[in-house]
Formats: C-alpha cells, structure tokens, sequence
C-alpha cells in the first residue's frame, strides 16, 4: 500500500491534547496501515489504498477529530517530497549570520502567483518567507515569539491551511520516512 505522512494542525497545545499513542490506534482502527509516529506533535505515517491526498487529509481528520473531540486538521504529503524538500531549504542562504531558526509550513494546497509574491516581499528585519510549491519557507533571524509573520498571517496571507514544523523535525522525518 502507498504510504503518506500526515502532519497534524494544533494538537498538543493548550486543551488540544491528543494522545499519540491512542491516535495511532484509532488510525489503525479506521483501515490505515503501518501506522507510524514521530515525536508529540502530530506526525503520522499511515498506509492507505486511497489515492487521493485531498481524501486522506479529510479522512485522517475525520477520524481523529472523532477520536480527540475537537477539530483535527491533517495535511498530507508523500514521503518521498520530504528530502527533496530539506535540500531545497538548504539551497536558501540563511536570513542572517546570526542565529537563524527554520520552520516549514507545509500547505492544503499551493498559494496563487499573487500570494506567493506579497509573501516574498514581506519586509520586516529578520523575517521572510520563501513559497516552494506547496510549502513555505519561514526563516527568522529574531526569537520565533517575537515574529510578526506568523504561520496564522502566513495562512490568511495565502488563502491556505498549513502547519508549521521546525527543520530539525522536518529533516528528522524526511530521514526516517522519506523513502
């Protein structure tokens, strides 16, 4: 069976706890196969006979939304876009020589031409973004709390849903998943 990783949106923060362990179950539960987990912060590996990523964003949601009893929002990728992903990050020269964090917000689906443009030209000192197909590049040279482009503005700015991983995640599960 084709396998997908599933990246959570906003589970284990605040009152969205989600035990992973019980995801996992309820994953499997629902037909998914090889259910596998990376860390708390909802990373998912499943194994399905669906093709369509738009049916298992909306079916991971679905049935973990069912589970936990609060929205669930899942976006989904094949593993195999991961490496090339974390080379293409790694091909940007970083916004500073100073200390530098990176996040990935990984999209529902691509932002428009004129999206990805008012993005890039963000212009605040130590923060910009970089669109990459369906994902976002977000490299800040200030403290992460102290960013005003956010991954919410980063959504509204794009007309998408995402969520946001650090690199240190994304590499960890393109090396671990990214067949």
């Amino acid at each position: 069976m084709p396998e997908f990783i599933a990246l959570l949106r906003a589970v284990n923060v605040s009152k969205r706890q989600l035990k992973i362990a019980e995801a996992r179950k309820a994953l499997e539960e629902a037909g998914f196969g090889e259910v596998e987990s990376h860390i708390q912060t909802g990373n998912f590996l499943v194994a399905t006979t669906m093709r369509s990523i738009p049916k298992i964003e909306a079916e991971v949601g679905r049935v973990l939304t069912e589970h936990a009893g609060f929205e669930i929002v899942a976006v989904v990728r094949r593993p195999q876009e991961l490496p090339p992903l974390v080379e293409a990050v790694d091909g940007i020269p970083e916004a500073s020589s100073g200390a530098t964090t990176r996040y990935v917000l990984f999209c529902d689906k691509a932002p428009t031409a004129a999206a990805k443009a008012e993005v890039e030209a963000w212009d605040v000192a130590g923060e910009r973004a970089f669109v990459m197909g369906k994902d976002v590049l977000m490299d800040y040279a200030v403290p992460f709390h102290q960013a005003r482009l956010t991954s919410a503005r980063l959504e509204k700015m794009l007309g998408v849903t995402g969520t946001a991983r650090n690199m240190t995640v994304v590499r960890a599960m393109a090396q671990k998943w990214g067949r």
